[in-house]
């Protein structure tokens, strides 16, 4: 409605309307690329300006502040600093696979430190980004008036090579963004090639040449999965990884030396990253840092202390820096001034197709100056031939217009013909002049065919792009940086940050709990008085202690038959003289439920059993896979009857044969056959006949290069050939296996232990001993066997852990 020259406008409408121009004005006039020249507006006029310039690769370097000047002044009316830092991105080798523009002087360093300012600065074009520009002046593009319509710019340059597959772009727009990534020039070239000899290929043909993206600072792309789904469908996601290698130093120590990092990260960012997490802990085994790098490159060092193993500490800085990035690909660009996300055949055809027009236009404007050329050429040679005529005519005329139309009417020539003539220098009479006239006018005629034939075969003009390409490749072309690995990539686990180690692990009656390196515990004479390895209160004493790997599972098995879980690496590691940490905050135990048994399981592989023994005799067979499945609460592993308890677990392979051991030195073999497979919820059938008053302790499985090792309460222990003991039925009194005395206590362990192995022993009041197992005597089964471990007063032995030779 208008009403006294007043418009009323409704303001969500204005606001639609600016917000939507504003946003066209930011896709397509500065943050979205065109997909034919790979460039940005502003990139594009800065390689103009210098064009006009001069600028070229063979000239000298002019002062950066020019080039800003010229592109503000004709073709870019925005901020001095955008220019300029979109100029010195396309100088900086770390950034541009292919560098634009030849800088002399500081243009900024992959650690982030910014160029110096554009008066300090030079800068000239590459012979590659010459290539953008070739033919510029042959008619090839469309031209556009610049801001204020003074002078003219080129919406598109010629680009005689695929710039935007070549060097990547990104950019934000508004509801858009793009993340081309850069890639190598011989496969480019190739992949091209292959789709000018056969235009029917697809994507997937395309990346038997196109391997995938090639980045300035190298690096190492894991698995092809996320390449394959960019280039097929324009959006996926690849995972990278720095390069490094592994050196050894004196001391037998190792260094981690990093050579090639991610693209687009600082290198200063990084190693404050990897700082902070050596010091938060999160990166452990590095006693120093330093970066090394210089003009061959980057070296960023990390020294290793003693025994660390390079692979966790590699799998730390995956994990916790961004030496391991996701970099996600966006193939999107202008086409014809509107946002499209491509995939990979559709941005090379793209490419053909604008080379294909701008060829095309050049042979046009070729064909036309050499037509031209003939058609003056043969005003030349007629007049030639009627030399003395001519000169007659024109000596006669008052003046050059009525020579002019002399010639044209006699000659039967056109103005151009005869001007042509008017303007010849006499020098051209001679006869060496003459024969280079029909020498040129035949070459033309000849010239004249072959872009006549070209523009009428789009073979033909594709087959010039085809050689073009590969002339350039020649040229430009060189080996890839950024190494693809094949496979499926897999994610880092919380165990793969983990160090695989043999550590001991030590269990309180109330419950606490630790993980050591068994390294820590050194070895001892047999009769030794060990060393404190925990610190535990008057009313606690030490329960049990194994072994096993820090990747390891841990069954726990309580009296109650239930089985829960527990990562070997998610118990706290303690000192010796710390007590560790409570189970209940580990694992949701019942309320007055006691772990009375645990096994360290690698793998829960086919074929593999767990078998139960029970206090009063009773055992069980449950097939290993029935525990493969975690749950945060445990799960049943046995049915027990009233009275009863789960004192111990073994794992079996389900051919072997077993003996019980009691407290009062009982012992009975038989095969483990005897006992069926069954599930978590029976009961289990009677391993062993008890006399009153005593229990089981545990049972072994019998191996031929074993023996038989039992541990007194009081400290003694002996190793007893397994050959002694007949195997009997199941359920049966079994037969003595040690004298029991005051002076020994009653059993209290009982393992297979090989001649190189070694064990650890536990005490009630923390007191730790490792021996070797070869200074145990063999002894007969009747025997009490010989002192391993003196003990203090109120003291006594609770558990013992076997130390394999081979592990």
């Amino acid at each position: 409605m208008e009403e006294r020259g007043i418009t009323t406008v409704y303001i969500e409408d204005e606001v639609q309307r600016s917000y939507l121009d504003y946003a066209m004005s930011v896709i397509i006039g500065r943050a979205l690329p065109d997909v034919r020249d790979g460039l940005k507006p502003v990139q594009r006029r800065i390689l103009y300006a210098m064009y006009e310039a001069g600028l070229f690769s063979n000239r000298p370097f002019k002062k950066s502040a020019t080039v800003v000047g010229d592109v503000l002044g004709k073709y870019h009316p925005h901020g001095d600093m955008a220019v300029y830092d979109a100029l010195a991105r396309m100088a900086q080798d770390f950034s541009l696979r292919y560098p634009l523009i030849d800088g002399q002087g500081n243009f900024g360093s992959i650690d982030g430190d910014a160029p110096a300012a554009y008066r300090y600065t030079e800068a000239r074009l590459t012979k590659l980004a010459e290539e953008l520009l070739r033919d510029l002046d042959k008619d090839t593009v469309d031209f556009t008036p610049n801001f204020d319509g003074r002078l003219k710019e080129p919406k598109v340059l010629p680009a005689n090579i695929p710039n935007l597959l070549l060097n990547g772009a990104s950019g934000i727009a508004v509801g858009m963004a793009t993340n081309i990534p850069p890639h190598n020039f011989k496969e480019l070239v190739n992949g091209l090639v292959a789709l000018i000899d056969n235009p029917d290929l697809d994507v997937d043909d395309l990346l038997k040449y196109i391997k995938g993206p090639d980045f300035p600072t190298g690096g190492v792309i894991l698995g092809k999965e996320g390449i394959y789904e960019a280039y097929r469908t324009g959006k996926g996601k690849v995972i990278i990884r720095g390069k490094f290698q592994v050196e050894e130093i004196k001391g037998g120590k190792k260094r981690i030396v990093i050579t090639e990092i991610p693209p687009q990260l600082n290198k200063s960012n990084l190693i404050s990253k990897i700082a902070l997490m050596v010091k938060a802990k999160r990166i452990e085994g590095v006693s120093d840092l330093r970066d090394e790098s210089d003009r061959e490159g980057i070296r960023i060092v990390l020294e290793l202390k003693r025994d660390t193993e390079p692979k966790v500490v590699l799998n730390q800085l995956y994990y916790n820096t961004p030496l391991q990035t996701t970099y996600g690909i966006i193939l999107l660009g202008l086409v014809d001034n509107t946002p499209r996300v491509l995939n990979l055949l559709e941005l090379c055809k793209n490419f053909l197709d604008f080379r294909y027009q701008t060829v095309f236009r050049r042979t046009e404007f070729e064909l036309k100056k050499a037509s031209k050329r003939a058609h003056i050429l043969e005003g030349l040679k007629k007049a030639l031939s009627n030399i003395d005529r001519v000169i007659e005519l024109i000596k006669k005329s008052k003046d050059s217009e009525t020579a002019k139309e002399k010639l044209i009417k006699e000659f039967e020539l056109t103005e151009t013909q005869a001007t042509a003539i008017l303007e010849m220098k006499l020098a051209r009479l001679t006869s060496l002049e003459q024969g280079k006239i029909e020498e040129e006018y035949l070459f033309l005629i000849k010239e004249i065919s072959r872009l006549e034939n070209l523009l009428s075969s789009r073979q033909s003009i594709m087959e010039v792009i085809k050689k073009e390409l590969l002339s350039l490749r020649e040229k430009f072309g060189d080996d890839r940086r950024t190494m693809i690995i094949e496979g499926e990539v897999e994610e880092l686990m919380q165990e793969d940050l983990i160090a695989e180690e043999e550590v001991a692990i030590i269990i309180t009656n109330e419950g606490y709990i630790k993980r050591m390196p068994v390294s820590l515990y050194k070895r001892q004479l047999r009769g030794g008085t060990g060393r404190i390895g925990m610190i535990v209160s008057e009313r606690d004493f030490v329960k049990g202690i194994l072994t096993a790997s820090t990747h390891d599972y841990l069954l726990f098995f309580t009296d109650r038959g239930r089985c829960y879980w527990l990562k070997v690496y998610d118990i706290p590691e303690g000192s010796y003289q710390s007590r560790g940490r409570s189970i209940v905050n580990l694992l949701e135990l019942e309320k007055e439920e006691r772990i009375t048994s645990y096994l360290a399981i690698s793998e829960f592989v086919k074929g593999k059993f767990i078998f139960m023994i029970t206090k009063s005799g009773k055992v069980k067979k449950v097939s290993l896979e029935e525990f493969s499945h975690p749950r945060r609460k445990g799960i049943l592993s046995i049915n027990l009857d009233e009275g009863d308890e789960l004192i111990h677990t073994l794992l079996l392979s389900g051919k072997e044969d077993i003996m019980l051991i009691s407290s009062q030195g009982k012992a009975l073999r038989f095969s483990e056959s005897l006992v069926r497979p069954m599930g978590r919820m029976a009961t289990g059938v009677k391993g062993m006949s008890l006399r009153k008053g005593d229990n089981l302790i545990g049972g072994v499985s019998i191996k031929e290069e074993e023996m038989l090792l039992l541990i007194n309460k009081k400290g003694l222990g002996k190793r007893v050939d397994y050959k002694t003991f007949l195997s009997k039925g199941r359920g049966g009194m079994g037969m003595i296996c040690a004298k029991i005395s005051q002076g020994s206590g009653p059993l209290i362990k009982a393992l297979g232990v090989k001649e190189k192995d070694e064990i650890i022993l536990i005490t009630k009041l923390g007191t730790v001993l490792r021996l070797k197992v070869s200074e145990i005597r063999k002894q007969g089964r009747n025997t009490v066997g010989v002192r391993l471990i003196k003990l203090r007063e109120n003291d006594e032995v609770v558990d013992a852990t076997r130390v394999s030779y081979e592990e």
